[in-house]
């Protein structure tokens, strides 16, 4: 094969042509995959925030039940300090003594009070935010096992195609080198650009293939003689004539089989 230093514009529109044929039959292997690529990304993400949402639910749990637990050390230091307070109340000298003892015991009571309340309402919100943990695990469980199954599903399609995949595109790499750099950037600016990743297609009974819009005989001619890139400026594509086109795609064909 001719280097991009001597290549002849004839050769480098047949080496266009036979890189498309190539890139296509690339696409429509990877076209196989479907959604899935997106799906499985989707569900990563998903699972990422549901992951640490759930890491969130158990730490505010975990924080709640510290929470009881700390009110019920609180209870219990309350209730020593009323059986002190009481024991007190037997050994005071005066009324003022015992008036200031059954004031704390009353605070004391208050604060048992407000302890048990916190204790309650702690007890609820641990018990809802815990049903919420087991719900999300269980969602967690579900998605991950359909994430599972999704990947299965893509590395068997994969390796389906792998040997097929790998070989195409050592071909596309090898193709590309013909090109010069410029003329190979061109070509997969057109193909990011265009529907279906077409970027260099045949005439077909007078107009560029998958146009509508008649292409000048003038300029069907330049084509034909192939002196020059002929760029469509309907659709953008690089343009061959119909000749060219069948006798790379013979050429292909055999390379592929």
């Amino acid at each position: 094969m001719a280097t991009n230093k001597d290549i002849t514009v004839e050769n480098k529109l047949r080496a266009l042509y036979d890189l498309q044929l190539i890139d296509t039959r690339i696409d429509r292997l990877t076209s196989v995959r479907g959604e899935l690529p997106l799906e499985i990304e989707d569900l990563e993400d998903e699972l990422s925030g549901l992951s640490k949402r759930l890491e969130k639910l158990e730490l505010s749990v975990k924080n709640s039940k510290e929470e009881v637990v700390a009110k019920k050390t609180a209870i219990k230091d309350h209730q020593d300090s009323m059986t002190k307070y009481i024991s007190q109340q037997k050994n005071v000298r005066n009324n003022r003594e015992y008036d200031s003892l059954s004031k704390e015991i009353e605070y004391q009571e208050l604060e048992i009070e407000f302890a048990e309340k916190k204790i309650k309402e702690g007890t609820f919100q641990m018990e809802r935010k815990a049903a919420k943990v087991t719900e999300l695990k269980s969602t967690l469980d579900e998605k991950e096992s359909h994430l599972n199954h999704k990947k299965e599903a893509l590395e068997g399609i994969i390796k389906e195609t792998k040997e097929e995949e790998d070989f195409l595109k050592n071909k596309s790499d090898e193709f590309s080198k013909v090109l010069d750099d410029h003329l190979l950037k061109a070509y997969r600016r057109i193909r990011g650009k265009v529907k279906n990743g077409l970027a260099v297609v045949s005439i077909d009974r007078g107009a560029s293939e998958g146009s509508y819009f008649v292409i000048p005989s003038q300029t069907q001619i330049e084509i034909a003689n192939r002196k020059k890139i002929t760029i469509d400026e309907y659709s953008g594509r690089i343009l061959v004539d119909s000749a060219l086109a069948e006798e790379e795609m013979i050429k292909m064909n055999k390379l592929f089989s």
